[in-house]
């Protein structure tokens, strides 16, 4: 089923919580569905509307939403939840989004609105599995260029999307200390490697998808299925360690380069809010080769693409001692970026049957522009050290050094329709552990 636009999108639709009306981030268009705890620390399934949540947790157990959403909608994350399937989700949004634009429902629902700003977000599922993708054509050129300048693309990235699993377990949600990760590193020059800090400590500009509703063991997922399959997206930031990921990635692959830490914003925001935001996918260049047809859909080449803007920033300890604002490192467009669209992504990580399961996270890989303004990556903005970037206060930065606080943010716009974002994507980066 196509992602469709409805009352919902109106942007003539207005909320009587009236923060909401206007909110950067979530305007009643928006709806996303997070986890969260407040006085008690017990993590509640919420909606972000405005600067609040409305605690879903308590509308179940006032008996306001449909019987059978009650028990899945009281647990401490979504998975339940997300795996009833996009119909369920939708409904629960439309639901969502009349309670809180009909003035005569503001008595009943006020009292389960919480304030943002007293609490305390969680990650969203329990993620079973993380995969990470490399679907980022400029970053793969970029990187390409610099290891194999002759053959920036290996044969296979036009035919398959790459991909490779992750490590579920050091997920966190954002604002999470990076802990600088230590492991062998060695440099061209040495002879041999050592143990110690990394010392080229890079973040990676990515959506993040969750899954919904997932599939049996051995039953791969359609093409022209795989979109109902995601439940909604993210911002992740997958942490790598360059030097360590130089050193151990021949012949298999990111390892303890990549396994430290990965950072997500903290709130799921619906296939459905995305809905006026989506378009054609960019135009595959003369001579590329069309997909192979498992992974070809004309609905998905009309509409699979994502029109989300996509912005960097960079807070140093001295800027912060300063009081300087944060300073942004690249501004691009997630659309311009993706050379496989999400449903593509789904549809191939199944195709060998291949299960995938309610609150699985997918990545997209790194999310760069063709043009310079656009890189998702201090590997790239710096050429892989060859040409640090110089900061407004004079600093200058090839890497990430400690006490750097990095922010990812995104937001869509688009004609006739209410800009929605995504919320923040924060992470600091603190010195590794004495040994």
């Amino acid at each position: 089923m196509t992602r469709t636009i409805d009352e919902t999108h109106d942007p003539a639709r207005s909320s009587w919580v009236s923060n909401a009306n206007g909110h950067p981030d979530f305007p009643i268009q928006n709806l996303p569905l997070g986890v969260f705890s407040s006085n008690d620390g017990t993590p509640r399934i919420g909606a972000a509307i405005g600067d609040s949540i409305l605690d879903l947790h308590g509308l179940a157990e006032g008996q306001v939403l449909k019987e059978e959403w009650r028990a899945p909608l009281r647990q401490s994350t979504l998975n339940d939840w997300l795996g009833r399937g996009a119909s369920d989700g939708r409904a629960l949004r439309r639901c969502l989004s009349d309670l809180l634009s009909r003035p005569a429902d503001r008595a009943a629902i006020t009292p389960h609105l919480v304030e943002q700003s007293v609490a305390t977000m969680h990650l969203p599922c329990e993620i079973g599995d993380y995969t990470d993708f490399y679907v980022g054509i400029h970053h793969a050129m970029n990187v390409g260029r610099q290891f194999r300048p002759d053959q920036p693309l290996l044969p296979n990235y036009k035919y398959v999307p790459i991909g490779y699993h992750g490590r579920a377990s050091s997920v966190r949600i954002s604002g999470a200390s990076v802990v600088r990760p230590q492991g062998q590193r060695k440099p061209p020059s040495a002879d041999r490697p050592d143990f110690g800090p990394s010392l080229r400590l890079d973040y990676e500009l990515e959506i993040g998808m969750v899954v919904g509703r997932g599939n049996a063991l051995g039953q791969p997922i359609a093409i022209a299925d795989a979109a109902e399959h995601i439940a909604g997206y993210c911002l992740l930031n997958d942490w790598s360690a360059r030097d360590l990921q130089a050193w151990e990635y021949q012949p298999l692959g990111p390892f303890l380069a990549k396994s430290f830490l990965t950072t997500i914003s903290p709130w799921v925001i619906s296939a459905d809010a995305l809905a006026p935001f989506r378009g054609a996918m960019p135009p595959r260049p003369e001579g590329d080769p069309a997909p192979l047809p498992y992974l070809n859909d004309a609905a998905d080449q009309a509409r699979g693409a994502l029109a989300i803007s996509l912005e960097v920033t960079l807070l140093t300890d001295r800027m912060r001692a300063a009081g300087d604002n944060p300073q942004v490192l690249s501004q691009g467009d997630a659309a311009a970026a993706m050379y496989w669209s999400a449903a593509q992504i789904v549809a191939h990580h199944s195709s060998n049957g291949c299960n995938l399961r309610p609150g699985d996270l997918i990545g997209t890989g790194t999310l760069s522009t063709a043009k310079p303004s656009g890189l998702g990556s201090l590997l790239e903005i710096s050429q892989g050290g060859r040409t640090p970037l110089t900061l407004a206060n004079g600093e200058q930065r090839s890497f990430l050094e400690d006490g750097d606080t990095l922010a990812l943010h995104a937001r869509c716009t688009g004609p006739d329709a209410v800009p929605i974002g995504f919320g923040p994507c924060v992470g600091t980066v603190v010195a590794a552990p004495v040994s």
